[in-house]
């Protein structure tokens, strides 16, 4: 049998399935010491072990088989993947709000071959609406895809070609922009994108999925049609992120760029505002806003675009017995900013304090978060934060580490001059720094204590 027929797999699991002539993309019954199993062999990346073979069973999961556990296997039948999506021509309808979706990398949407078990990656507006068809009953939709990289590879290059391409489409006459991308890096594109994009008179909305297409419980084409109401009909003009609400598809949230954090590496409602509420929920009948205060639609053209960045940048999350080599290392290797994560109110051992003087004095600018997330750096509270403050080091208040290491690279984009750099730092944007949390803007219950047992009863869908 052809090698063709048996992509990506080597080693172990190549012999299994070349010993029971079963393909990939051929529907399979195989017989394990660990029970049955029924579905269709999916391929593998190359960088994937040789110990399993992986099936996507009739739920539309994926399950690895172990093949020291294989007894028996037997094909029957086979259906190759198509992988190219049916496009539709996306239709025009003079009375929809224009939408531009710039793709960064990854798969916006997708369509999944329920014969073969591929996912078949979707992004032209004609493969957009044969894979989802709803979001011609939203705008008119057209797209670009700028990059083709994962989120862990986004940086500075792309934050900046971002902006301008945004300021562009501005420039243009959309209605709304959304922006693809994935969801690990999502709240650093965001900050940078608040920071260079400023005062801009449409929603800018970026979104993503934590589940692919080919799982039942995706969030790939909710995300995208709230994300396209927003953009569309939205009155916030702003930076935001659009992901599920709840863990239920009740509704999704529009979080403000700045404040904005993942905090669950699979849940959907992984993304939380940090310190204060969401800007709006969002459902397929438009946007609900929850905070007053905010940036609103307009009918101009005007926008600040500021695409800098100094990449010579670092965070430090502090851990206790850090050696001082850390910020020497960093300073003998010409960085200019550093971003401290630190214990408490903004606390760092003793060890570091020579290594920190010597680096602002030799122009490094220094900023103190906080490892809590929720608060605010207190450093004239105790000794140690006076020590610090004395040395140089800046308290930031309570913006989240993310969005403090994104804007003292785009503070340091534009001056080296320390002063100034602190004036960038310390002036809000859009809420990275609030005068105070509200009440509500800390929510964090403890499973297991009788009265929180009872109240997530109430709401647990």
């Amino acid at each position: 049998m052809s090698e063709d027929f048996f992509q990506g797999y080597k080693g172990e699991a190549l012999a299994v399935l070349k010993k029971f002539n079963v393909r990939v993309w051929g529907q399979t019954k195989i017989k394990t010491s660990r029970g049955d199993f029924e579905g269709t062999v999916l391929p593998r990346s190359e960088n994937d072990d040789d110990k399993h073979i992986v099936i996507k069973i009739a739920t539309g999961y994926n399950v690895g088989i172990d093949t020291n556990n294989v007894i028996e296997m037997a094909e029957t039948g086979y259906k190759k993947a198509n992988y190219k999506i049916p496009e539709k021509e996306f239709p025009y309808s003079k009375s929809l709000p224009n939408v531009k979706l710039i793709g960064t990398g990854g798969t916006i949407a997708s369509r999944l071959d329920y014969r073969t078990g591929a996912v078949i990656p979707a992004f032209s507006p004609g493969e957009l609406y044969g894979a989802v068809p709803e979001l011609a009953d939203i705008c008119n939709l057209k797209t670009e895809k700028l990059f083709a990289v994962f989120s862990e590879n986004m940086g500075p290059e792309q934050y900046k070609k971002l902006a301008i391409a945004i300021g562009k489409e501005i420039e243009n006459g959309v209605d709304g922009i959304v922006i693809g991308h994935g969801t690990d890096t999502l709240h650093h594109t965001a900050a940078a994108l608040t920071y260079m994009i400023q005062n801009p008179p449409v929603p800018i909305v970026l979104v993503g999925s934590q589940r692919s297409s080919d799982r039942p419980s995706s969030d790939a084409a909710l995300n995208l049609m709230h994300a396209c109401t927003a953009a569309a009909y939205g009155e916030i003009a702003e930076v935001m992120v659009c992901m599920f609400g709840p863990t239920s598809d009740e509704y999704g949230f529009l979080h403000r760029g700045t404040r904005v954090r993942k905090m669950h590496s699979s849940y959907r409602s992984t993304f939380r505002t940090i310190g204060d509420v969401p800007l709006a929920t969002i459902t397929r009948k438009g946007v609900n806003p929850i905070k007053k205060d905010f940036n609103p639609r307009r009918k101009d053209r005007n926008v600040k675009i500021l695409p800098y960045f100094e990449e010579k940048v670092a965070m430090i999350y502090y851990y206790p017995n850090m050696q001082p080599d850390m910020i020497d290392s960093l300073v003998d290797n010409g960085y200019k900013g550093i971003i401290i994560i630190g214990t408490g109110l903004g606390h760092v051992n003793k060890p570091l304090y020579p290594a920190i003087e010597r680096a602002h004095k030799k122009g490094v600018s220094i900023f103190m978060t906080v490892q809590t997330l929720w608060g605010y750096v207190h450093m004239f509270v105790y000794d140690t934060g006076r020590d610090l403050m004395s040395m140089g080091v800046v308290p930031a208040a309570n913006m989240l580490p993310e969005a403090a290491y994104i804007k003292l690279g785009w503070a340091l984009g534009q001056t080296n001059d320390m002063e100034e750099v602190k004036k960038i730092m310390l002036t809000p944007i859009n809420d990275e720094i609030t005068k105070r949390e509200p009440y509500n803007g800390y929510l964090i219950y403890q499973g297991g204590v009788p009265e929180v047992e009872a109240f997530i009863r109430k709401v647990r869908k």
